[in-house]
């Protein structure tokens, strides 16, 4: 099985025709891709400790807390209290996750028809809500009983739209089919 990286090496000559690339640094290509998922206003400390150590397992990294900018009474949240986790993955680590996102857990989605080409924003990056972190095959086999969703940022360097989706579709998300 090819992977992105491959298929975005490749990629350089389809594209250069549409895009008129003069050469492979011209062509815009994956930055990092940044992975989120919050906590909630929680105070059980087990729940909190089971999604960080999920996330960890999904990212194949350690992932960094994010604390609350403010204080806000009526949702009892405190400011510098940990509401989420983050991690943000480049290089290989990148890479391999693009695999498995689009190769395993995409396909393992609930009524899945295509993700929506208006997900790529102005700047060319591609963001996907994920309902179910168990679409993993890291965390498939656990108890389903605290299921969390994340959200999952693929960054280009894209200049527009039609660019990055030219790239996204190069390397295999499955967008909706055009009409």
């Amino acid at each position: 099985m090819e992977t992105a990286k491959e298929k975005l090496q490749k990629a350089f000559d389809v594209l250069k025709k549409e895009f008129g690339y003069k050469n492979r640094l011209a062509m815009p290509t994956i930055v990092k891709v940044v992975v989120n998922t919050s906590t909630g206003s929680t105070k059980d400390k087990k729940k909190v400790e089971l999604i960080q150590d999920r996330l960890s397992k999904i990212v194949g990294q350690k992932v960094a807390p994010r604390a609350a900018k403010k204080s806000i009474a009526s949702f009892k949240l405190r400011q510098g209290d940990i509401i989420g986790y983050s991690a943000t993955l480049r290089g290989d680590r990148m890479y391999n996750f693009l695999n498995k996102l689009i190769n395993i857990a995409i396909p393992r989605m609930r009524d899945f028809q295509g993700i929506d080409r208006s997900s790529i924003d102005e700047m060319g990056n591609l963001t996907l809500g994920i309902k179910e972190h168990t679409i993993f095959p890291e965390t498939a086999d656990e108890d389903l009983k605290d299921v969390f969703g994340l959200s999952i940022t693929i960054v280009t360097s894209a200049k527009t739209p039609k660019e990055a989706e030219a790239i996204f579709e190069k390397i295999g998300i499955p967008f909706k089919k055009k009409d």
